[in-house]
């Protein structure tokens, strides 16, 4: 249940970097962080700061720095759809699944699983649908690749 809840926590980030983005800048993650972590207080008085999630971070920093390449897999598997004309919330429940996939032990079927819970949730039926297609075709990509030796981020 952690890993569900810091997934959940680097979509929203995602989705908060994703937005602040322009063709000419990309937000700091120190800014998308603190932003994030800060919008969790409740009041002054009464903070309900959740401690920081190292999953939640490590899933965000490595979205970022594999946005290239996860933007190409995605791409190839949207059939009829740019990324930007994607629903962010859709795009970066992808992202999240498809930097599982690429750099972390989670199992391809969990990522996939994960994913669509997510998009269940923040997202509508047809998201669920549309996120389970490219997820589907992305693991049959990558899972020649995932044999191979290669950085890859432990259970946290």
């Amino acid at each position: 249940m952690a890993r569900h809840k810091g997934r959940e926590q680097a979509l929203q980030m995602l989705f908060q970097w994703d937005v602040r983005r322009t063709a000419t800048e990309t937000p700091d993650l120190e800014d998308v962080l603190n932003g994030y972590y800060g919008s969790l207080l409740v009041s002054e008085d009464a903070p309900n700061v959740e401690p920081r999630d190292p999953f939640a971070e490590s899933l965000l920093r490595g979205v970022v720095a594999d946005i290239v390449v996860i933007d190409e897999i995605i791409a190839r598997h949207a059939a009829n759809w740019k990324i930007p004309r994607m629903p962010v919330v859709d795009r970066n429940v992808l992202r999240i699944g498809i930097h599982e996939m690429m750099r972390t032990d989670t199992p391809a079927a969990v990522a996939i699983d994960e994913g669509l819970e997510i998009a269940r949730r923040f997202s509508g039926e047809e998201s669920v649908q549309f996120v389970n297609g490219v997820l589907d075709a992305a693991m049959r990509e990558l899972k020649p690749k995932r044999q191979a030796p290669g950085p890859a981020i432990t259970e946290v």
